[in-house]
């Protein structure tokens, strides 16, 4: 967050992190396409600007809390080059504390980069392996845990190189799962779409993306709850359209967004850290979850049909 004020030209004080984010909670509209947001700790211990902590805050406006439980990714030992995600230590505690606060459901994050010799098998395992502990440990504490393992699009890759990653990357994290009897239908899985590194000379079209995406998911039993997509560092209107087209195809579980930057990015823009323009930023905001939401809404209108 700090960061993404720093390049906005706003002072990263946690007073204009609390305002941006009071911002984007009360944007007009917003609870007719977006029913949860991830918060961090920090977050969650703040208030709005009437006293109403902002878990029960965002509650009163018709949408979920969630929580980011993971402390990020560092440097794994034995794997030069590649990271691990830490955060399991006290996390039975945590995830107690964040229940008692208000929070519905919790994410954690693994990542995996593409190069000649990576993402390992041991780097596969050992990100697995801890989603599955979270996983399992959100279930324990009555919050619906988010799994997700992401591969990034740095690189130079091909979209079907990606594809293969991606796919390798997902049959780890079923396999630790089900050997922690994690409930997939109790979890969300949130996952990048399948596309080529970003240095790559040729971008995919949306309907390419979708299905090299969808036939990776396959290999999910119907009754995981559901697909969330991130939007991994896409332009904003590139992530609509592929999560659009993603809605041509027919499977067993909805196919929605889970986006960050994608969705706040242009409101952060819009805002600048300026009293007088709160209400910019909430438009340009509320304009790309409109059409996300819109996007996500497809399917049910071509079977509507």
């Amino acid at each position: 967050m700090s960061k993404r004020l720093e390049e906005a030209g706003v002072e990263p004080t946690a007073e204009n992190r609390r305002l941006y984010r009071e911002l984007l909670a009360t944007a007009p509209g917003l609870a007719e396409s977006v029913s949860g947001i991830i918060f961090c700790d920090e977050t969650l211990r703040q208030t709005f600007s009437d006293g109403r902590p902002f878990a029960q805050a965002v509650r009163d406006l018709g949408i979920l809390p969630g929580i980011k439980v993971d402390t990020g990714a560092k440097p794994c030992a034995g794997l030069p080059g590649e990271t691990v995600t830490e955060g399991l230590d006290g996390l039975p505690a945590r995830l107690a504390e964040y229940a008692k606060m208000g929070a519905a459901f919790a994410k954690w994050r693994a990542v995996f980069t593409i190069t000649t010799d990576t993402p390992s098998r041991g780097a596969m395992r050992v990100n697995a392996s801890a989603l599955a502990r979270y996983a399992a440990a959100c279930q324990e504490a009555g919050i619906v845990p988010i799994v997700e393992p992401e591969v990034l699009m740095d690189g130079k890759h091909n979209r079907g190189v990606c594809r293969e990653v991606t796919s390798a990357v997902h049959t780890a994290v079923r396999t630790e799962l089900a050997l922690l009897n994690v409930d997939l239908a109790g979890i969300v899985l949130k996952p990048n779409m399948v596309l080529e590194g970003e240095s790559y000379a040729r971008q995919s079209i949306p309907a390419e993306v979708a299905d090299f995406t969808v036939g990776v998911l396959r290999q999910w039993p119907g009754d995981l709850a559901g697909v969330a997509f991130l939007s991994g560092g896409q332009p904003p209107e590139r992530a609509t359209a592929n999560l659009e087209a993603m809605q041509d195809h027919r499977t067993p579980w909805p196919l929605t967004f889970s986006f960050g930057r994608a969705l706040v990015t242009p409101a952060l823009s819009a805002w600048r850290g300026e009293p007088s323009r709160v209400a910019e930023g909430q438009a340009a905001l509320i304009e790309r979850v409109a059409a996300n939401g819109a996007a996500a809404r497809r399917r049910a209108e071509l079977e509507s049909v």
